[in-house]
């Protein structure tokens, strides 16, 4: 079975004046079509590092990273943005939404990069807003949605190129509990359907809706299973 994601003696160091942080030590993790993975890891652990380098947000010191068969941890950062557009989609704790748009324009946003017409990019947008249960709240601006509908638009957002991985950072983080779990079913519709789902978290129940939990510790990965029995937000709804 083939990897969408390769990640081969990954290093990362950042010199922050005279201290030399070793962010990523040597990490290896391949990551197959349609997985539910968890990340996981306390704060320093290196997760959020490489998320960013598997993001193609950052590029490593040394190691080697192929995404879906192209190696990328040499791109410039205009490949690297290219393939970003194409192959992943975000979704932040944050939401990162403009806050002047629309949930419409927001979520047709990254069609403008691809190429996309004004009609094509609006018809994308509006179906993919249907998908995640917001076709009533196209045209209403981020400060007039909840924190459940404001992660719904970015989920859309994420989704409308159609990338072959969503990458989740702390997507629940600014919820609270029922919310979370409505975005986590969310998240089990989208794997249902194909996608690959890497979950960053540091909630241990959030993790458990993974079907394998990766733990990060000192940049190294220090742990790597398969969860036996993941968890379900539609079958207990």
């Amino acid at each position: 079975m083939n990897s969408v994601i390769s990640v081969r003696n990954m290093v990362k160091t950042y010199f922050m004046g005279a201290n030399v942080v070793n962010a990523l030590q040597g990490v290896n993790l391949d990551i197959y079509k349609n997985e539910y993975v968890a990340l996981m890891g306390p704060s320093g652990s290196g997760k959020s590092t490489l998320m960013n380098l598997i993001g193609c947000l950052d590029t490593p010191t040394s190691g080697e990273y192929i995404l879906n068969g192209s190696n990328v941890s040499t791109m410039d950062d205009s490949e690297l943005a290219a393939v970003r557009n194409k192959e992943i989609g975000f979704v932040f704790q944050t939401f990162n939404l403009l806050p002047r748009l629309s949930a419409l324009d927001n979520v047709a946003l990254p069609l403008v990069y691809a190429g996309l017409s004004k009609a094509e990019r609006t018809e994308k947008a509006r179906h993919v807003l249907e998908s995640v249960g917001l076709a009533e709240r196209m045209d209403h601006k981020p400060n007039e949605l909840s924190g459940g509908q404001r992660q719904r638009v970015a989920v859309a957002r994420a989704l409308v190129n159609d990338p072959s991985i969503i990458l989740a950072d702390e997507p629940t983080g600014n919820l609270d509990s029922k919310t979370s779990y409505e975005i986590i079913g969310l998240f089990e519709e989208i794997h249902a359907l194909g996608n690959t789902i890497v979950l960053v978290t540091h909630e241990p129940d959030i993790a458990e809706y993974a079907h394998r939990i990766v733990k990060m510790r000192d940049g190294r990965v220090e742990s790597d299973v398969v969860n036996p029995n993941p968890l379900k937000v539609l079958e207990s709804a």
